[in-house]
């Protein structure tokens, strides 16, 4: 039997928002369970098939709402100018979109980056880690955006934001315009939603051929995974340490190498 995709999207979002929507009904109300599942079966399905404009326009929204909330390092500063370095033989563009970097200056250890080629380094991030071992985060999170992954999460953010309550609202099935709040909230959904093992993996992979293709160290993916290891325990959710365990990726980053000798 041939699959459908965007239903199989579909069904994924309604399975990761079911405990917001589903709600059992009121005693003595009129709304039933399964009229709230059908409601969150139709906003599932009109975030799925939202445009690749739309997206894009909720990822600028999203990623001014973080900017803005954020401290930012200024151009010039020492986390400005790192990461310029550490950037400056990466691709200019990821799809199509300019790669736009900035440092989030946050004792969090973290990075992430948005279809419309949002990047985001924080500073906890690049104080653990050396100039190769940030490259290879960095070509990891670049590696979700190139491969599909960014988007897919963004329809699932928008899918069990406020953003999506809005548009219901209103009537429409994608929201041009997001308020602050709505932005905000939309891009928590995005930043801690988590990625499947197949994603994660293939951004791993990404990001060691591209490392390789542009003539840069790879060994910097391996002692990156081993670091984040040690910093969670690998229990613990942190930016990179679950699906599959942080250990478990550097030992396939490890294979790889082993491989080109």
């Amino acid at each position: 039997m041939r699959s459908h995709p965007i239903l199989a999207i579909a069904v994924a979002i309604f399975a990761t928002a079911g405990c917001d929507t589903v709600k059992p009904p009121a005693l003595g109300g009129g709304t039933s369970q399964a009229g709230s599942a059908i409601g969150a079966v139709t906003s599932s399905f009109k975030a799925v098939t939202l445009s690749d404009d739309d997206i894009g326009a909720m990822a600028d929204s999203s990623c001014a709402a973080m900017d803005k909330q954020s401290k930012i390092a200024p151009p010039g500063s020492k986390y400005d100018s790192r990461l310029k370095r550490v950037v400056k033989a990466f691709p200019k563009s990821i799809n199509g979109k300019p790669a736009r970097y900035k440092v989030y200056i946050t004792k969090d250890v973290n990075a992430w980056a948005m279809y419309n080629g949002c990047i985001r380094v924080y500073s906890g991030l690049m104080d653990l880690m050396n100039d190769d071992e940030l490259r290879g985060v960095i070509g990891h999170e670049i590696g979700h955006v190139a491969l599909g992954h960014a988007k897919s999460r963004m329809q699932v953010a928008y899918a069990t934001s406020a953003a999506r309550e809005a548009a219901a609202a209103s009537g429409n099935s994608a929201v041009s315009s997001l308020s602050q709040s709505q932005a905000g909230d939309l891009a928590e959904k995005f930043i801690n939603a988590q990625y499947s093992q197949a994603n994660e993996s293939a951004a791993d992979d990404y990001s060691f051929d591209l490392l390789k293709e542009r003539k840069l160290s790879r060994k910097g993916l391996v002692t990156a995974f081993q670091k984040l290891a040690k910093l969670s325990g690998d229990n613990a959710s942190s930016m990179m340490s679950t699906h599959p365990p942080s250990s478990e990726r550097a030992e396939h980053m490890q294979k790889r190498l082993n491989e080109e000798r």
